[in-house]
C-alpha cells in the first residue's frame, strides 16, 4: 500500500483590507500563522489581535497574576515584529473556556467594534490531523467565532453592545481557521518566514516554562511551513479552513 500525497490548496484571495484575529491564548498565532500576518501588513493590510484569554494558566512554575503580565507583554511584542498595533485581551479565564453565550458575546464584542472583512482563528477541530488531540481552549474559541461573526450582524443579538455609536457589523467575507487539518487553502509564507520565526522567539518565558530548553522556533516552524508550501506549490506556506459567511454560511 502507498501513502496517498495530501492534497493540494489554493491560495487565499487577499482582495481584502482588514482582519481580526481570534484565538484562545497568547502564542497560538505565532505557533504556524504569524508568518502570513507578516505579509499581509507589509501589503499595508490592517491585521487586530484579539487574545481571549490572556494564557495565565500557562506556566506552571508561575502564578497566574504574574504569568498574564508576563504573557501579555510577550504576545505585545511578538506583534510589534510582524506589524500588528492592536492587541486586545478580552480577559476571560484561561484554560476552561466553554463553548457558549458568554464566549459568542465577548467575540462578538470584538467584531463589532474592528469591523474586520476576513476573521482568523485557530484550528478548532478534534485534533491536528494525527494523533496529537486538541486543546479545549481552541476548540471552543473556534467554534464560538463562527457563530460570533453571524452574531455580530444581527441587531437583537447581545444588543446593548450597541451603543455609543457602535454597530452591527456584517460585513465578515469569511473565517479562515489557521491549521485545521480539513484545510483548502494557504498563504504563501516563503518571504516573511523569518518574521515568523522572530514572533514566535518573542515567546521566551512561556517556552522556557514549558521545560522546552532545547526548542529550536525556526526549526519547529519549517515542518509545517514546509508541508503546506509544498501543497501550495510554494517554499512555506500556511493552511487554513475556509469558511464562507455568506447567505447559508
Amino acid at each position: 500500500m502507498t501513502d496517498t500525497a495530501p492534497p493540494s490548496l489554493e491560495h487565499v484571495h487577499e482582495d481584502w483590507q482588514t482582519a481580526l484575529c481570534v484565538v484562545a491564548h497568547p502564542d497560538d498565532m505565532e505557533f504556524g500563522f504569524a508568518a502570513a500576518v507578516a505579509r499581509w501588513t507589509r501589503q499595508g493590510k490592517r491585521v487586530v489581535y484579539c487574545m481571549v484569554t490572556s494564557g495565565e494558566a500557562g506556566i506552571d512554575a508561575m502564578e497566574p497574576d504574574e504569568c498574564r503580565r508576563v504573557r501579555e507583554a510577550e504576545q505585545i511584542e511578538s506583534c510589534r515584529v510582524v506589524g500588528v498595533d492592536t492587541c486586545d485581551f478580552l480577559g476571560l479565564p484561561d484554560g476552561v473556556l466553554e463553548y457558549g453565550v458568554e464566549l459568542r458575546r465577548a467575540i462578538a464584542g470584538a467584531v463589532r467594534e474592528h469591523r474586520p472583512d476576513m476573521v482568523i482563528t485557530n484550528n478548532f477541530r478534534d485534533t491536528w490531523g494525527g494523533l496529537n488531540l486538541n486543546q479545549a481552549d481552541h476548540i471552543a474559541v473556534g467554534r464560538a467565532t463562527l457563530d460570533a461573526v453571524r452574531d455580530a450582524d444581527n441587531r437583537w443579538v447581545f444588543p446593548e453592545q450597541l451603543t455609543g455609536g457602535r454597530e452591527k457589523w456584517g460585513g465578515v467575507r469569511e473565517v479562515w481557521a489557521a491549521g485545521s487539518p480539513n484545510a483548502t487553502h494557504g498563504v504563501d509564507t516563503t518571504d516573511t518566514f523569518d518574521a515568523g520565526v522572530a514572533s514566535l522567539e518573542a515567546h521566551r518565558a512561556y517556552i522556557d516554562g514549558l521545560g522546552w530548553q532545547d526548542f529550536d522556533p525556526a526549526e519547529f516552524l519549517e515542518g509545517g511551513a514546509r508541508a503546506a508550501g509544498s501543497r501550495l506549490g510554494v517554499t512555506f506556506g500556511a493552511a487554513v479552513e475556509v469558511f464562507p459567511m455568506g447567505w447559508g454560511g
